[in-house]
């Protein structure tokens, strides 16, 4: 999906990225544990990671959870990858959301579902699941909360276990969009930002 590229120059991050021969022991050792676990052993130093790097023992702890999220939940991965999307475009996080517009698009999300959430609308021609996970998220967002009928049209779809999986997998992409706009993680150099920084 083609995203606008920003008028203004992209600042950059505010943690170097650092490159692997410069790692210590223990980043060394967090960045094995990454590439052993589900994401793959091709997994780069970028986004998340790279800031992870700079604080090994809580990005080890913080992998490990977004690895379960991401990988091992009940909550289909279509759900999941919309609900990552959602997130994003809240957050405007242009590296999760750079990142995760593939993986959605795998899933089995449709192209203008992407578009639809990238311009801030409701994906009125989403199937009746997206929807509802999308009600669940901007609710609970928007009041902190969610009512006795959201929670239980999201229960009857995903069961009690994954609907505890859903609001994990929600509150993890909150830190990790926390961490790549705080540490002004962008796409890799030469790839568009999804939104105009303001």
């Amino acid at each position: 999906m083609p995203a606008k590229k920003s008028a203004k120059k992209v600042a950059p991050p505010r943690l170097p990225i650092l490159s692997e021969d410069q790692l210590a022991p223990a980043q060394r050792a967090l960045l094995q544990s990454i590439r052993s676990g589900p994401r793959g052993s091709s997994t780069t130093i970028r986004g998340p990671f790279a800031v992870f790097l700079h604080a090994p023992a809580f990005g080890e702890l913080a992998q490990r959870l977004g690895g379960h999220c991401r990988f091992n939940t009940g909550v289909p991965p279509r759900l999941s990858e919309f609900a990552i999307l959602v997130t994003a475009r809240l957050w405007r996080a242009q590296y999760e959301w750079f990142a995760h517009v593939p993986q959605a698009e795998r899933a089995g999300v449709k192209p203008q579902t992407i578009r639809d959430l990238h311009k801030g609308r409701m994906p009125k021609a989403a199937p009746k699941d997206e929807r509802t996970i999308y009600d669940f998220i901007q609710e609970l967002y928007k009041t902190r909360r969610v009512s006795d009928k959201t929670f239980s049209r999201v229960r009857a779809l995903l069961g009690d276990a994954a609907t505890v999986e859903l609001v994990g997998i929600l509150g993890y992409y909150v830190l990790i969009s926390m961490i790549l706009n705080v540490f002004r993680m962008s796409p890799p150099p030469g790839e568009a930002l999804p939104f105009a920084e303001s």
